[in-house]
């Protein structure tokens, strides 16, 4: 490469982490080069998005839909791609710098570990590649001197609240939670709640899957997991405060007592650039935030009575081994029921809690046995609804 542009493969860009990624890439055209872009199987866009950014290669998972994205892109110097194995061998590309994996759920893994491999640092969407196989993933980076960098919005305001304290040891953090749309429900009036119901978060515009993560707290179940790994932290260090406003974004409390919060508007776009262009802090036009519009931050307890995926997830982490494997693979698929009115809201919990309970446990996983585990748990899940 003879720019000093950072060049970008986006995997998932057709989703709400990978559109406004682009959004971010192309208001600042000066720093960011799109590489590589890949779809599950929005064609459609993905289209679009090649037409307008003109990458290296683009990938469509969907191959049934290989066909149609090579016709529409055959006049342009893009090289098309489809498969799963596909999307895994692309992030090896030479020119790439980044890879932001914004792909939903398990399917992050294995082009993760591939991108890793590649010694390709990684802006990490994709919470279900820690959660899965944290320890896997992160002896990898260490082993090819690969950074991670957070783009959730939580783990993003960690990582910025210990920008400068890395000698300092962290007593704490806290991970905010919104509450999501049935914050304050009693398990009663959640007996018959519809997926439109849960589907309208109070504060942030997210894809489906993590939205209804979001309404049962399963979301912030699996960013406990990943704070673990990303951060090194034992599960005693690692506590979850709602707070209903979404502004402070999370907190970190040091051995002296101290705290440091990171705080603005629940707005992507600013992990996902803070990600992208880090170390450095580059100039927005995203909106800013006004005191007077928040008078008031308040805070509160999670409940876990009846929201027990919180719970779950604490447990499959202190677990080790495979647990949380488990946890997501019987998660993905109760979640996929429920936007198909299969299951309601409460038994997705129940499902879970079964997964874990009748599922093989390995202490020592290695990746076939994740494999094997994820596919063992949506087996069981699938027979459970």
């Amino acid at each position: 490469m003879t720019d000093n542009k950072k060049h970008i493969a986006i995997l998932g860009s057709t989703g709400s982490i990978g559109t406004q990624a682009l959004d971010v890439i192309e208001a600042r055209k000066d720093l960011f080069v799109v590489e590589v872009l890949s779809a599950n199987s929005n064609s459609d866009l993905l289209i679009k998005q090649a037409l307008k950014f003109n990458p290296n290669a683009v990938v469509i998972v969907d191959e049934t839909k290989y066909q149609e994205v090579f016709d529409a892109l055959s006049n342009q110097n893009i090289k098309v791609y489809a498969g799963k194995e596909a999307l895994a061998q692309v992030v090896e590309m030479e020119d790439i710098d980044m890879v932001l994996t914004a792909l939903v759920g398990y399917s992050g893994l294995k082009p993760t570990i591939s991108a890793i491999k590649a010694k390709k640092n990684i802006a990490l969407a994709n919470k279900e590649t820690l959660v899965v196989a944290g320890a896997l993933i992160t002896g990898l980076a260490k082993k090819y001197g690969v950074s991670i960098y957070p783009v959730d919005s939580e783990h993003s305001a960690i990582f910025q609240c210990l920008v400068g304290e890395f000698h300092n040891p962290v007593e704490k953090i806290y991970l905010t939670a919104s509450g999501g749309p049935f914050r304050g429900w009693t398990k009663n009036r959640l007996l018959n709640v519809t997926k439109e119901q849960a589907l309208k978060h109070p504060n942030w515009d997210m894809g489906a899957k993590i939205t209804i993560d979001s309404a049962s707290l399963m979301n912030k179940g699996l960013e406990v997991i990943e704070a673990k790994w990303l951060f090194g932290l034992k599960s005693e260090q690692i506590d979850v405060i709602v707070h209903p406003q979404s502004i402070i974004h999370s907190i970190v409390q040091f051995t002296d007592g101290s705290m440091k919060a990171q705080m603005g508007l629940p707005d992507m776009k600013l992990p996902i650039q803070y990600a992208l262009a880090y170390p450095k802090r580059i100039v927005s036009d995203f909106p800013r935030f006004d005191f007077m519009d928040y008078p008031n931050l308040t805070f509160e307890r999670a409940d876990t009575d009846t929201f027990k995926n919180l719970v779950l997830a604490y447990k499959a982490m202190n677990k080790g081994g495979n647990m949380a494997c488990i946890l997501n693979a019987a998660n993905e698929v109760v979640v996929d029921a429920f936007l198909k009115d299969k299951i309601g809201f409460l038994e997705m919990s129940d499902v879970i809690a079964d997964c874990m309970e009748k599922s093989t446990f390995v202490a020592n996983p290695n990746y076939d046995d994740f494999v094997s585990s994820d596919e063992e748990s949506r087996a069981l899940a699938n027979v459970l609804i």
